[in-house]
């Protein structure tokens, strides 16, 4: 893959050769874009390595994180996640093929299956989030923990405006 042109390079052709545009352009947003990239990038190195896709991952995630009996109604899954109720349907069929979830009768719908980690993919969550967090604090070295929690802070705070 080429390497992408720095963020840096982008804001001086902006500034160089549209002008008019520079001056509404926020550097901030287009840093946040880019490190949102590469975090994507460094999951995408980790869970290759597992033949998983990212909607993989985020199904195996968000059930390891609902806690005992690691367990939730497909309706959950897909209000935690950002893909199509039909593209759920076939990570699930996917997952559920590679033995890593298990669909369980749901006690208080019979005309609903519930979707459950197994202790396969629970170990395999565990593993991927690992290697990821190490990934993750790798990156972070460049802030002192100081600057971490001040730019915890600052995210939490610019979330809100749509959380």
């Amino acid at each position: 893959m080429a390497k992408q042109e720095t963020v840096a390079n982008i804001l001086i052709s902006i500034k160089e050769n549209w002008p008019e545009s520079f001056e509404q352009y926020s550097p901030l947003i287009l840093r946040t874009h880019r490190i949102h990239d590469y975090l994507q990038q460094d999951l995408a190195k980790v869970i290759d390595q597992y033949q998983l896709q990212s909607a993989d991952f985020g199904v195996l995630a968000t059930l390891r994180r609902a806690g005992k009996p690691f367990c939730l109604s497909p309706t959950e899954l897909y209000s935690s996640m950002l893909i199509s109720s039909g593209g759920l349907t076939k990570v699930l069929t996917r997952v559920t093929q590679a033995g890593l979830v298990k669909r369980i009768d749901n006690p208080e719908d019979k005309r609903s299956k519930l979707v459950q980690l197994t202790v396969e993919g629970r170990v395999l969550i565990d593993d991927i989030i690992q290697k990821l967090h190490g990934s993750n604090q790798a990156r972070l070295k460049v802030l002192s923990k100081e600057e971490q929690r001040q730019l915890d802070g600052l995210l939490a705070k610019m979330l809100t405006a749509w959380e």
